[in-house]
């Protein structure tokens, strides 16, 4: 790739991982925050699952305004409201306010990832495109694979706050990037209208795509599964396998390199053997990790490294499918790819916020409730699969 494009993928990366960041960054901390705000653990969690909700909701109004004014405003837009929301988690002085303003902080931070996916889609098209996303989800790793142990030592060192004055200045950088380095990638002949019978005509049509809504629905089980370790991790690992919060982001990072095995994997042989083979291959290897996990946990039995190592290869699976799975689902709307973009991720967030409360709230005090999600979401990602993709052939897209 030339230096060019690879200093444009870093960048694009750099605002994928909005979402990431924005929530494995303040894992560590999630305990001493409860305790700070004298917030039970269900509120706690609230804080994760209410940014998902934010997050899948505006995705739907970000897609269509990308087809129609272009890529570039809106996610600079979106950039700012993610920093300024993000100023206000790091003032809030109640739970009440803190799940108000990740709220926000969200509506800012989707604009990364549907954007970031858009814009891919837009300059490398549908064949490359599953190739290029699988290199960003390696580099964008690398910011959640560090994340958790800067934020276990920023909140030893300080408090939980510093976590989002971090987030700030990152947002703050991203926005300095986009607006000096990022073109505008939408194709003039190509803009959307913005009138809502079109907008849901156009989500009809997604919905009704045979392929598009197994790729998706694929994409967001097993990304659920990944949610369910965020949502649950700090609690299993700190709470109830004593390990130091410092340390916690060292047991995070184990599991994000088997994300970024993945991504490689992915990189080096999937135009080899296609998005089809590779997302057949990845579902099962997250199932069969997920269920290595969960089996050992209904008899009783939780080992913390058994935990880790069968997580690192469901994560393993997440990072070879999810950019598969989101090649495969755009590949066919070129012509709406933000819209296509926005309905992915919001099904994505939707699914995983609602997991996410489920493990909030069935949380017994052990690994089980956690692991057996993550089997579960591993083995729905396989079923959508195999039940919706392969029936039809590859078609083009009948959106308006």
């Amino acid at each position: 790739m030339p230096q060019a494009n690879q200093s444009l993928v870093w960048i694009l990366a750099t605002v994928v991982a909005l979402g990431p960041l924005s929530t494995d960054m303040y894992l560590p901390t999630l305990p001493q925050l409860g305790e700070a705000l004298d917030a039970p653990v269900e509120q706690v969690q609230l804080t994760l699952s209410i940014f998902f909700a934010g997050f899948a909701l505006s995705q739907l109004v970000y897609g269509p305004l990308a087809d129609r004014f272009g890529r570039k405003p809106i996610l600079l837009g979106g950039l700012v409201l993610f920093s300024l929301a993000t100023v206000g988690c790091a003032l809030a002085d109640s739970i009440e306010s803190l799940i108000g303003f990740r709220f926000l902080q969200a509506l800012g931070a989707c604009s990364g990832p549907v954007l970031g996916r858009t814009i891919v889609r837009d300059l490398y098209g549908p064949q490359r495109s599953a190739q290029v996303l699988s290199m960003m989800g390696t580099i964008m790793a690398l910011a959640p694979a560090i994340a958790p142990i800067l934020g276990g030592f920023l909140a030893l060192w300080y408090d939980w706050q510093s976590t989002f004055v971090f987030l700030a200045g990152y947002g703050m950088l991203a926005l300095l990037l986009i607006a000096r380095q990022v073109p505008e990638s939408l194709p003039a002949d190509r803009v959307g209208s913005i009138h809502p019978a079109g907008i849901l005509r156009n989500y009809g049509a997604l919905l009704r795509h045979r392929q598009y809504l197994g790729y998706t629905l694929s994409c967001s089980f097993i990304f659920s599964g990944l949610f369910s370790f965020l949502s649950g991790s700090s609690f299993v690992l700190i709470d109830y396998f004593e390990v130091a919060q410092q340390h916690y982001g060292l047991y995070f990072a184990i599991v994000v390199i088997g994300y970024m095995s993945g991504t490689q994997i992915a990189q080096r042989i999937g135009p080899r053997y296609g998005i089809d083979r590779m997302l057949a291959f990845a579902s099962l290897l997250a199932t069969l990790a997920g269920l290595a996990m969960a089996i050992p946990a209904w008899l009783g039995i939780h080992h913390l490294n058994w935990l880790i190592g069968c997580q690192f290869l469901f994560m393993a699976g997440v990072g070879i499918l999810m950019p598969q799975a989101m090649a495969g689902a755009l590949a066919p709307f070129g012509h709406i790819a933000g819209t296509a973009s926005a309905l992915l991720g919001f099904l994505q967030s939707t699914i995983a916020a609602a997991v996410g409360l489920v493990v909030g709230h069935l949380h017994s005090g052990t690994p089980t409730t956690m692991v057996t999600t993550i089997a579960a979401m591993g083995l729905c990602a396989l079923l959508s699969y195999q039940l919706l993709v392969p029936e039809r052939p590859q078609r083009q897209g009948t959106a308006a």
